[in-house]
């Protein structure tokens, strides 16, 4: 059991990296600010550190929402909409950054949801590598 949940805290940080170096990637390349996000993330250490704890946290609800029924990619996709609510509804909020981030431009919650996509479908595919390297012990 501490298996499925060590696996999804690292398949959720690891999906946190993705997601973060393709913001950072896509806003470094004014793609972002092509369609109107003034999303503008530095690389720096204490952002990223945030993220990675975060993509983790986030993580380990994935054996709860496997338990439901879902597909692994389903799963990964349903449990990445907790995130992107935390953000539009919380996270930028309570930064001054309007309800979904709209402060930010009007494609803002469209990036959210996209990236948090990107994160669940990375946190399904380093549990399914995970959950194969236990089984060929």
């Amino acid at each position: 059991m501490w298996g499925r949940f060590a696996a999804a805290y690292l398949g959720g940080a690891v999906g946190a990296l993705a997601n973060s170096l393709a913001v950072w990637l896509l806003a470094r390349a004014d793609l972002l600010a092509a369609i109107g996000v003034a999303l503008r993330p530095g690389l720096s250490w204490p952002w990223l550190e945030n993220r990675l704890l975060w993509g983790g946290l986030w993580g380990l609800g994935y054996p709860l929402v496997r338990r439901a029924g879902l597909t692994p990619v389903r799963a990964g996709l349903a449990l990445s909409l907790a995130p992107s609510a935390a953000t539009l509804l919380w996270f930028f909020p309570q930064a001054g950054r309007g309800l979904a981030g709209l402060e930010l431009g009007l494609a803002t919650p469209g990036v959210v949801l996209a990236a948090n996509a990107l994160w669940g479908w990375v946190l399904v595919r380093v549990v399914q590598a995970c959950g194969r390297s236990q089984r060929q012990r």
